[in-house]
C-alpha cells in the first residue's frame, strides 16, 4: 500500500507542475495525480516480476553451461538454490501478480537489459555468495534472502534507479518506498501457498484513497489564503523571494492542517519538514519549520482550524508546536 508520506510527495510534485503551467486546469491536475499514483503501483508489480526475471536469467546461464563441449564439474553440478527458491516459485505462480501484469500489459521485455544488469550485480554480491554456500536450507532463510535482494541490491542499484528515471518521470521518487512495500509483501508470504499469497492493495483504506486527491484540490483552491498566511508570518521576506518548493511545501502543510481535522498537527508538521529536507534547499527544513510554527499559532488564535478525534492527539490550546 502507498504510504501517506508518498501520497504527500505525489501531491507536491503535481502541485509544482500545476504552478508552472498556465492552464490552471484542476481536473487535469487530478488526473495526473491519479496517473502518478497508479504508476507507483505498476512499479510495485514490476519489481515483483523482476525477481522472477533475474532468476530466469540465472537458469538460462546454468542451461547454457551444461551445453558446453567441455563442461566443468561446476557446470555439470550447478548450485540451483537461487533458481529453485520457493518464494520465487510462489511469485511465478501468484494469481494476483500475473493478472495485474497481464491486465496492464507490464513486463521487462522492452527493457530486458534491466534484469540482465541486475543479474550481473547479483553474481558479484557477497550476500548472494553467502546464501548459495549455506548448508541449511529453510523457507525462512530463502524468504529473507529475497527480501534482502529487493531492499539491499535492487533498491540500491544506481543503474536500476537511472533506468527507472528514463522510463517514467513518475518513478523518480518511488524506488525506496516501493522497495519497502515489496519487503512487507514478501514478509507475509507463507510456505505451501503457491497461488494466493496476498499482495498489497494500492491504498490502505478509503480515507487514503481520497487523501491525496482532496489535498491537491484544496491546496489549489486555497492558494491565496495560504499565501497570505505565509506572507504575514515571514519576517523580512517577501513571498516572491522564497524558493517555490518551500512555498508549496508550506501551502500543503497549511491546507492539510485546515482540511483534515483528524490528522494531528504534529504529524503534519513533521511530515512536511521531512519532505522539505529532500525536495527543497539544505536550509529549507529549518526555515519551513519556523514559518509554519508562526502560521499555526496565528491559525489557532483565529480558530481557523478545528481538530477532532485522532487529530487532537498531542495538541494543546497553549501548545508551542
Amino acid at each position: 500500500m502507498i504510504s501517506r508520506r508518498l501520497l504527500r510527495i505525489k501531491a507536491l510534485m503535481i502541485l509544482y507542475a500545476f504552478d508552472r503551467r498556465e492552464d490552471n486546469n484542476l481536473v487535469n491536475a487530478e488526473k495526473e495525480l491519479d496517473f502518478s499514483i497508479a504508476k507507483t503501483y505498476d512499479l510495485y508489480h514490476l519489481i515483483l516480476r523482476l525477481i522472477i526475471d533475474i532468476a530466469d536469467i540465472a537458469s538460462e546461464r546454468i542451461d547454457f553451461a551444461l551445453q558446453k563441449k567441455m563442461p566443468t564439474d561446476e557446470d555439470l553440478n550447478p548450485n540451483r538454490r537461487f533458481i529453485e527458491n520457493p518464494v520465487i516459485e510462489q511469485l511465478r505462480n501468484n494469481l494476483y501478480l500475473n493478472k495485474y501484469l497481464q491486465d496492464n500489459k507490464l513486463s521487462w521485455s522492452v527493457n530486458s537489459q534491466v534484469p540482465r544488469k541486475l543479474y550481473n550485480e547479483l553474481m558479484a554480491w557477497k550476500p548472494y555468495t553467502e546464501y548459495m554456500s549455506e548448508s541449511e536450507e529453510t523457507y525462512s532463510g530463502d524468504k529473507k534472502f529475497i527480501m534482502r535482494l529487493v531492499t539491499d541490491l535492487i533498491a540500491k542499484s544506481d543503474d536500476f534507479a537511472i533506468s527507472l528515471e528514463e522510463q517514467s518521470i513518475y518513478w523518480n521518487d518511488d524506488l525506496d518506498f516501493v522497495g519497502v512495500i515489496v519487503e512487507k509483501t514478501l514478509k507475509k508470504f507463507k510456505p505451501g501457498v503457491n497461488e494466493k499469497n496476498q499482495l498489497m492493495p494500492l491504498y490502505k483504506n478509503e480515507e487514503d484513497r481520497e487523501f491525496a486527491k482532496i489535498l491537491l484540490r484544496k491546496v489549489i483552491l486555497m492558494k491565496n489564503e495560504c499565501s497570505e498566511l505565509i506572507d504575514k508570518n515571514t519576517t523580512n521576506w517577501e513571498v516572491e523571494r522564497i524558493a517555490l518548493m518551500d512555498i508549496l511545501v508550506m501551502q500543503l502543510a497549511i491546507t492539510e492542517i485546515i482540511s483534515f481535522p483528524d490528522i494531528p498537527i504534529k504529524v503534519t508538521l513533521n511530515e512536511y519538514i521531512e519532505i522539505a529536507k529532500y525536495y527543497c534547499t539544505s536550509k529549507s527544513s529549518t526555515f519551513v519549520n519556523g514559518i509554519l510554527d508562526k502560521v499555526v499559532r496565528e491559525m489557532r488564535e483565529k480558530e481557523i482550524f478545528r481538530k477532532s478525534g485522532r487529530g487532537l492527539v498531542g495538541d494543546s490550546t497553549n501548545d508551542e508546536e
